[in-house]
């Protein structure tokens, strides 16, 4: 088995406990635009906004568009970022010990920086692929393979965490070792998937030993 050498994160889910808002305002725009589904806050984790808008709102008239866009991005500029229980603490342990460390998020430039310093993190990754630099997102594996192209490493030294499927799909068919968060699916749904799922960061000597 190749040695881990970089650890890559999603954000929303994985460093930042964000789900739940993000539940609830996507619930909110899937019932107020009448878009049929139980949840569409489901249908879009770990999509960009270009192409949740490409696959299921580009029907409705520009200036609806146009509102939900701004909505989103008044939310984002203000809603809360609690981190998942152990995350901090795990990542000063991957700088401390060495390991690249990277950040791989659908969410754009301007969120993360005001995400990052609110959560003390600016400047703590050694790369950040956010939204604005690819042009496929999630579950199509280009994020995850320009954050190793960025680190000059083969993606079989890669261990990428993941809560959503579209980000477990583009970790696996990058080529890297995918660990499952099991922050806004169920461990049994993830498991469908992939082996190995944690509820968080809390327990560092179990989660440094899902890198061995």
């Amino acid at each position: 088995m190749t040695h881990i050498t970089t650890v890559l994160f999603d954000f929303d889910g994985v460093v930042a406990n964000t789900e739940p808002q993000y539940d609830a305002f996507f619930d909110k725009v899937g019932e107020k635009y009448n878009l049929g589904f139980k949840s569409f806050a489901a249908m879009v984790k770990g999509v960009t906004m270009p192409n949740i808008i490409d696959k299921y709102l580009k029907h409705l008239p520009k200036e609806e568009l146009d509102t939900i866009i701004k909505d989103t991005e008044e939310f984002e500029r203000n809603m809360q970022y609690p981190p998942v229980d152990g995350a901090l603490e795990f990542i000063q342990y991957l700088k401390e010990n060495g390991y690249n460390i990277g950040l791989v998020t659908s969410s754009q430039d301007f969120k993360m920086k005001i995400a990052l310093e609110k959560m003390k993190l600016t400047g703590a990754f050694d790369t950040e692929v956010t939204a604005n630099r690819i042009t496929e997102g999630k579950p199509n594996p280009m994020c995850y393979l320009l954050a190793a192209k960025d680190l000059n490493v083969s993606p079989d030294e890669c261990a990428v965490f993941e809560d959503s499927f579209f980000g477990i799909q583009a970790g696996l068919d990058a080529g890297m070792r995918v660990i499952g968060l099991s922050t806004t699916n169920s461990e049994a749904d993830l498991k469908k998937v992939i082996d190995r799922v944690i509820p968080d960061f809390a327990d560092m000597r179990k989660v440094v030993g899902l890198l061995n």
